[in-house]
Order: C-alpha cells, then structure tokens, then sequence
C-alpha cells in the first residue's frame, strides 16, 4: 500500500467515481442531473481534500484501488475546511438540496461513534478491475494500520452485497438507518 500524495488526486478521483456512480448513499448526496458524474467526482474531491489533511489517503501497489481514511478525532474546523465545505454544496450537493444533506448528515452522526477511530470513508477499485483481490489487500493494509494505531475501523455502506465481505475482515452491524435506502453501520474492533 502506497501513501498517496496530491500528485495522485486525479486517479483517485477517477476509482472512486467510476466506482460509486451507482451507490445509492453517493447518489443521494449529489445533485441529479446532467451533471451527475461531475458531481460524484466533486464529492470525491471533497473526501480526498479532508483525508489528506485529517486521515490518510492510500492506493494499493499496482494503482488499481484506493481508499480514503479520515481521522474524526483529528478533524478540526478550519477556514480551508469551511472553504471546503462552501465547494462541496456548490458542485456536488447543489442549493436545493442542502437541507437533504445537512439532515442526512446529523443523523448519521448520532449514530457514530464517538471514540477516536480510523474512519474508512471510501475504498474503491477500478471497475475493470473488481473481483480479483484487490480490495481485499488494500483492505488488509488498511486493517493492520488501524490496528498499529489502537483504533477500531468504522464505516457505513449502502450495498447490502457488501455486507459479507465486510464480515469477513471482522466488521459487525452495529446500526443501520433508513433514508430513502436502508445505510448500514459497520465496525471492526482493533486487533481484531
């Protein structure tokens, strides 16, 4: 696994795009409209911005996959954050559909834990290149990390076939929530 850098950004965009363009909780956030994968890839802007400088951002060693971490115990409320945040509802989310998110968003933070954690926002392989163990190792990776650092994995996921590889590394439901699609919350305890 490979601690990416800004030089990285735009690969990492387009994994993560491509692989979440039809993710029910992705496309719940962004805008619908003809602008839609522009949108996605605004969000993953956004998420790579906050994990380079609140997380981690890694790829995997052949540049097939990728992953956004985010420390929530480190993040702190900055002017580049809130600058951040400005961009994120102008590109991705769009005005009419703040309340949506912001509603989203608190109620899925009622439901998160509140110790210090390793947060895995995202982790994405190149469509062409799924099923093949890819994944699965940086996923690995990012576990043994979690576990260097004394911190339990968290993170949520709207694709229930996702649910059993996600078990398999040692993550249980501990919550879920329903929106207009039913959003699972996952944890793995460190050393697991």
């Amino acid at each position: 696994m490979i601690r990416a850098t800004r030089a990285d950004k735009a690969l990492i965009i387009k994994i993560l795009t491509d692989s979440f363009q039809s993710n029910q909780s992705v496309n719940y956030i962004v805008k619908q409209d003809h602008k839609r994968l522009m949108r996605i890839g605004a969000l993953m802007d956004y998420s790579f911005e906050m994990c380079i400088r609140f997380g981690d951002v890694w790829l995997s060693d052949n540049y097939k996959a990728c992953a956004l971490v985010l420390y929530p115990h480190k993040k702190r409320t900055t002017f580049e954050a809130l600058l951040l945040d400005v961009k994120l509802i102008i590109t991705a989310i769009g005005i009419s559909n703040i309340k949506k998110a912001l509603d989203r968003e608190s109620r899925i933070k009622a439901k998160q834990q509140k110790e210090p954690a390793s947060y895995l926002w995202f982790i994405g392989v190149k469509p062409q290149d799924q099923h093949k163990g890819i994944g699965s190792e940086l996923l690995t990776q990012i576990l043994t990390d979690a576990d260097s650092q004394g911190l339990p994995v968290i993170l949520e996921t709207s694709t229930i076939t996702n649910l059993p590889w996600y078990k398999q590394f040692g993550f249980s439901v501990y919550d879920q929530l329903e929106l207009s699609y039913r959003l699972y919350f996952l944890k793995r305890e460190a050393g697991r």
